[in-house]
């Protein structure tokens, strides 16, 4: 299955629209029921429910979350997702402005199945401490 750029781009839209609703199960559904995602190489996150306890993980820390896509390539049926998202640490108060990426393996109903996302942990680490 090819995805072209203008599905690739509502795809991304629509997942951007699902972070900024602040709900997990929202962010979770655009997985397929044995999606999986890996952030920084770490542990993968495997299945709905552990998905949608990765995306809660990221609300709990990050106040007011509010996440934009800045770019989507696609190639075949590959996604490359590049986002931004702002807020405020639950921690310290400090803000915060992270950029990423997700790359996403899509299945045939469109459902990502593996995402291998990518953020800068030493600059969130500095952005939560105030340095």
């Amino acid at each position: 299955m090819t995805i072209d750029h203008s599905t690739a781009l509502a795809l991304a839209e629509a997942y951007t629209a699902a972070w900024n609703t602040g709900s997990p199960v929202a962010v979770a559904d655009f997985y397929a029921a044995d999606g999986r995602i890996v952030i920084n190489g770490g542990e993968p996150w495997e299945g709905r429910a552990r998905v949608a306890d990765m995306a809660a993980a990221f609300f709990a820390d990050v106040r007011e979350m509010r996440v934009f896509c800045d770019e989507v390539r696609c190639a075949g049926d590959h996604v490359c997702y590049l986002w931004t998202f702002t807020g405020l640490h639950a921690g310290t108060g400090m803000p915060l402005r992270v950029v990423g990426w997700e790359e996403w393996d899509l299945d045939g109903d469109r459902k990502v199945k593996q995402s291998r996302g990518w953020y800068d942990a030493d600059d969130y680490a500095r952005q939560v401490a105030g340095a």
